[in-house]
């Protein structure tokens, strides 16, 4: 990353505004231009050093749900149950982890009554147990990363 790509991550991780035109707005604000910006943007996201960009959605709000949930895998038959898990359009932030529930993966759902439909699919589909773990309480956390 050069200083021009570090200061619209670092831009960027503050909010995005909402206007006509958002790509530009921000990219006056750096001194570049919209194509620029955007061009700039897209090869963050290609060459991996950005992994997603775009909004983020409180789902309960919108009328869905969000759980996580865990799997005891064991390791010779991990990259087959990681594969069906992330096939699952409402898998996100599926990783591997150190313990015995070594799979970790957040659901997000259209409904809260689809939660227990994915696990129950998930659960068929891969042959393990999946252990749901819903939010009890919701703390927020701001968090920023200068770069």
């Amino acid at each position: 990353m050069d200083a021009v790509d570090r200061a619209i991550v670092n831009q960027l991780q503050g909010g995005f505004p909402v206007c006509e035109r958002p790509y530009a707005e921000v990219a006056t604000t750096l001194g570049l231009s919209e194509d620029e910006l955007m061009q700039r943007l897209d090869t963050l996201l290609e060459n991996g050093t950005l992994t997603r960009f775009g909004p983020m959605y409180h789902a309960e709000r919108l009328g869905g749900a969000l759980t996580l949930a865990a799997m005891k895998i064991p390791a010779a038959d991990f990259e087959r149950v990681s594969g069906i898990v992330n096939g699952f359009p409402e898998v996100a932030h599926n990783y591997a982890r150190e313990h015995a529930f070594n799979m970790w993966f957040v659901l997000a759902t259209e409904t809260p009554s689809r939660i227990e439909q994915v696990i129950g699919e998930i659960e068929k589909a891969a042959g393990y147990r999946v252990y749901n773990m819903p939010k009890l309480e919701e703390f927020y956390v701001g968090l920023r990363f200068t770069v």
